[in-house]
């Protein structure tokens, strides 16, 4: 990776100067060893740690200087460590600890403190993964100090402005240097939407790079002994998104067919505390009746392990959608639209809504199909992080 003048966004820049907000430069990338430069990458929310994983590896395996920044958006100490641990990924260089609260004053707080560790750090490159708060007021505060930014995982749409990661997503693209994406439909948005073909790069999906790397070892995990399901014989759930929780009768419609599916099929509800919180009485007794184990949240390896010998998949994640297409188990998601269309068109995801009878219908249909069906997509093989870093060493 040549140094950079400006970054791609126009004039080179003087050391000592001070831009029209300020605030003085945050480094001068002429000065950068051409062999070795300092990428910073940020993490914010426990999905960002499979994708941030693979990449901070390869950077410093060809020799450059990754910095690792976690904001501290999930905030729970000890499920990222859990994490960090499962994925093998160094301490963060620093822990934020920004925490919970509304998406501006999430945002906020984050932008203050990343603001002084751009200007403290001084990196060559920002990369940013997902879709998070965490994401886009990274994207935001490295833009306005003229630094460059790599988004992973660009280009994904969903065409719903409800959610929050759509805007999330919409803004990091449109301020992003760089955009690697996942598939080719990442491409295509990113084009009609404008962006110069030259700042697009196909990579395929980093999540699939944790996935391939950790399978086996998964493999070794007791989960499944540990929460009393036989590999093969069980579903599992995932259910965390404010427009499934939040509404009790979206809810209860959605518990209700969880168990009428455990009924011919027991079924593992990892609950995230927020949707544990939210649970109202006449659900949580629908889900103590049924044959639906609700445990903690569960660690990474303890998770692959539980989805990847599951025979079925109900969930709201986005995640859980590009998994489940690789492993080729049937995936049933409670959204009315998705920002992975690939997962439907080319996977085992279906698309059904919060319709109990919709979802009743479509986990009958995956589990007369079986696990085995659908087709990976191109570059869902364990190799993006490398491709993502030979994009940086010919910038």
């Amino acid at each position: 990776m040549r140094a950079v003048a400006g970054g791609s966004r126009g004039r080179p820049f003087r050391v000592g100067e001070v831009l029209a907000s300020g605030i003085p430069l945050a480094c001068d990338w002429r000065s950068r060893s051409i062999a070795r430069v300092k990428i910073l990458t940020v993490v914010g929310a426990r999905p960002n740690f499979m994708k941030a994983a693979p990449l901070v590896h390869c950077l410093r395996e060809r020799g450059h200087e990754a910095v690792l920044i976690h904001t501290g958006q999930h905030y729970d100490a000890n499920m990222s460590k859990v994490f960090f641990d499962d994925l093998g990924m160094p301490e963060p260089d620093e822990y934020l600890g920004v925490g919970s609260g509304s998406h501006a004053e999430q945002t906020s707080r984050v932008m203050v403190e990343m603001e002084k560790v751009y200007l403290d750090r001084r990196p060559d490159m920002v990369v940013v993964v997902g879709d998070v708060n965490s994401t886009v007021a990274c994207s935001l505060t490295a833009s306005k100090l003229w630094i460059p930014v790599s988004h992973v995982e660009a280009g994904l749409r969903s065409r719903d402005r409800r959610m929050p990661e759509e805007i999330n997503r919409l803004v990091t693209d449109c301020i992003a240097d760089h955009l690697f994406t996942p598939s080719r439909d990442g491409d295509e948005n990113l084009l009609a939407e404008g962006v110069p073909a030259e700042k697009i790069h196909f990579v395929g999906n980093i999540m699939i790079d944790s996935l391939v790397t950790h399978l086996d070892r998964a493999s070794q995990s007791d989960a499944c002994e540990r929460i009393g399901v036989t590999p093969g014989g069980y579903g599992v759930v995932t259910l965390h998104r404010p427009s499934n929780v939040d509404e009790p009768k979206v809810m209860h419609g959605i518990v209700s067919a969880l168990a009428e599916i455990s009924n011919s099929l027991p079924l593992v509800f990892p609950c995230h505390p927020r949707t544990r919180a939210k649970l109202e009485d006449d659900s949580r007794a629908l889900l103590d009746s049924a044959a639906i184990h609700m445990v903690e949240p569960l660690g990474y390896l303890d998770f692959l392990r539980l989805t990847s010998q599951s025979a079925l998949v109900v969930t709201d994640s986005g995640g859980l959608q590009e998994e489940t297409t690789y492993l080729k188990i049937p995936c049933v998601t409670t959204r009315e639209n998705t920002e992975r269309p690939v997962t439907v068109t080319q996977g085992t995801n279906t698309i059904v809504g919060t319709d109990p009878e919709r979802i009743l219908a479509a986990a009958k249909r995956g589990l007369e199909q079986g696990v085995g069906r659908g087709d990976v997509p191109e570059y869902w093989d364990g190799q993006t992080a490398g491709r993502i870093v030979d994009v940086f060493d010919r910038l």
